[in-house]
């Protein structure tokens, strides 16, 4: 019982500023939401933002999901103490960022084509698909940023990227005042002003985080652009490693980005009101996903060290604390819907429905931090696969499915998708807890 509140104790102090982290980066997208609900005179800007971030960080998914197979080689390269391992990842990370920028952007380019080929309400197409034009200037300093946060929390160094992240929402909060509302005498540029105030705070979020790291950063960045750090065959471990968690994230983002797409074909009303739902359980997740990230690291950092019992009690800890907080979300889901809808928006039909959806992401929270701390127990140990294939089960197999036939042919239209998600994420959950406890029990070895 002490070594578990011990772990605890260790896997918060990395999991508090990871959290900070992760809110902050929700933050400018719930900041640009709430924004947006509040642009007077503006018929659809809620949908118009939400449709626009929602193409545009799937466009995001499979780079960063790439370079997300950073965080265990560098996690156990430090367990391991292993500096040339951490330096040759970071600076080959780079390298990565910089050419997966370039197809990430360009995909963002084609949104009116996409989303009149996914049928969208026409009133909302134009000003999506500016939105993630002006969206693809700010991909590169998201991946470089990706990749040297990532390289920070692995070796338990975090101050600067909260530092940077807090930051970058100060600004984008006074960019949406001012580009968006039309705050201190400059003019509006409504779903536009949205989007260039992201791009813009996500160069910002990058400087910074280069001036406050610069001291931890340097050592291992010192010639980072020599011929070992470009080496083919190591760079094809990585994005070996990498593409079954981007495949991971493309489907459990896929789950909900097809319920918004089927809510667009329902009306603006029905998106908007889905949209504040889906943005309040994913502030909500941030905070176990911050646990589960720490979570991946201790583990790592164990497995690096050849401490296989020090890797069950991060999981442990792990489970505890995500569990113990989507709780407590949940509760709040489920006591206060009409309040927090009306934070978001104060169109009463978009209020109205998001106000019955809410109660449904209270059902699923517990489930959602299962799952992400099993993702990430498993991703510290080296196998990105199983969330891969349970994702391809639990959501595709059964709860989309599930949703569709609820929503439009049972008539219980958007609460019927919401329910497929939460029978969805509920079978993935089950599913990676008990993979989870069984790989932990068995051999862990380093990553090469």
């Amino acid at each position: 019982m002490e070594s578990l509140r011990s772990e605890l104790r260790a896997l918060w102090r990395l999991a508090l500023p990871v959290m900070v982290v992760q809110v902050g980066l929700m933050g400018m997208g719930v900041v640009d939401t709430m924004v947006a609900g509040h642009i007077p005179g503006t018929k659809g800007a809620l949908a118009a933002v939400a449709l626009g971030a929602l193409y545009t960080f799937a466009c995001l998914l499979v780079p960063f999901g790439i370079l997300t197979a950073l965080d265990p080689l560098i996690s156990q390269a430090f367990g391991a103490r292993d500096d040339a391992a951490i330096n040759a990842g970071l600076r080959r990370g780079l390298v990565l960022a910089v050419v997966l920028s370039v197809p990430a952007a360009l995909a963002m380019m084609p949104g009116a084509f996409m989303f009149t080929l996914l049928q969208q309400p026409e009133s909302i197409i134009a000003p999506a698909a500016e939105f993630t034009l002006l969206s693809a200037w700010g991909t590169l300093p998201f991946l470089l940023f990706a990749v040297l946060r990532t390289t920070l929390q692995a070796t338990h160094r975090v101050r600067a990227v909260v530092v940077a992240v807090i930051g970058a929402n100060a600004i984008n909060l006074a960019l949406n005042f001012v580009l968006v509302l039309g705050w201190g005498g400059f003019e509006s540029r409504g779903v536009a002003g949205s989007a260039l105030a992201t791009m813009i705070s996500r160069w910002a979020m990058l400087a910074l985080l280069l001036l406050f790291a610069w001291k931890e950063l340097r050592p291992h960045l010192v010639q980072v652009w020599r011929i070992s750090a470009a080496d083919v065959r190591a760079m094809r471990g990585i994005v070996k490693l990498g593409l079954p968690i981007a495949g991971q994230f493309l489907l459990e983002w896929g789950a909900f980005g097809a319920a918004a797409l089927l809510m667009g074909r329902m009306g603006p009303t029905e998106v908007e009101g889905h949209q504040v739902a889906v943005n309040l359980a994913s502030f909500s997740f941030m905070f176990p996903l911050g646990v589960a990230i720490a979570a991946s690291v201790r583990v790592g950092n164990c497995v690096g060290a050849g401490d296989a019992a020090g890797a069950r009690r991060a999981m442990n800890a792990a489970y505890v604390s995500g569990v113990g907080i989507m709780l407590f979300f949940a509760v709040c889901f489920l006591l206060l819907p009409d309040f927090l809808a009306s934070i978001y928006t104060d169109k009463p039909a978009s209020a109205a429905l998001a106000a019955s959806l809410i109660p449904l992401a209270g059902v699923f929270q517990i489930f959602d931090g299962i799952q992400v701390v099993s993702i990430c127990v498993l991703r510290g140990v080296g196998d990105t696969r199983t969330p891969l294939i349970m994702n391809v089960v639990g959501f595709w197999l059964f709860g989309v499915p599930v949703g569709w036939l609820l929503a439009f042919n049972a008539g219980y239209g958007p609460q019927g998708l919401w329910w497929g998600l939460v029978l969805g994420l509920a079978a993935v959950a089950l599913l990676l807890l008990g993979r989870t406890r069984r790989r932990l029990r068995g051999d862990l070895r380093r990553l090469c």
